[in-house]
């Protein structure tokens, strides 16, 4: 379980990784910090975007890991689940940044997918 809540902390993160992106080396008015995300073009905007699906993706792997640890399910599986929605997430940022959405969408389902496991698998232990 140890992982698994590693992987909270990492998800609780990503947001936060990909807004420096979206802001680093732009320039910079903290009366109006939105305001720069808002202007963003080319990989800061895409970056944004990805901090975006980020703050997204963290209520469901929150409540998956909640379903998880309600019902018991075994270590070995929420922390394998937990390694591929850590995976999914950070290739998931890298590929919206770098503007690749095929390779982007994979990642999404991986993370997606691993947090239906432990509401599929918490459905049925309950």
């Amino acid at each position: 379980m140890q992982l698994a809540l590693a992987s909270l902390l990492v998800a609780a993160l990503l947001p936060l990784v990909w807004t420096v992106c979206a802001k680093a080396g732009a320039p910079y008015d903290n009366a109006r910090p939105r305001e720069v995300l808002a202007r963003a073009v080319g990989y800061r905007q895409r970056a944004n975007w990805a901090q975006q699906n980020a703050w997204e993706a963290l209520p469901v792997w929150l409540g998956a890991l909640f379903a998880a640890w309600v019902t018991q399910l075994p270590p070995a599986l929420v922390d394998a689940a937990a390694l591929v929605f850590v995976a999914g997430r950070v290739l998931h940022g890298v590929f919206y940044i770098a503007d690749r959405p095929t390779l982007r969408s994979f990642a999404w389902l991986a993370a997606f997918a691993s947090a239906m496991v432990l509401y599929g698998a918490a459905l049925l232990r309950a």
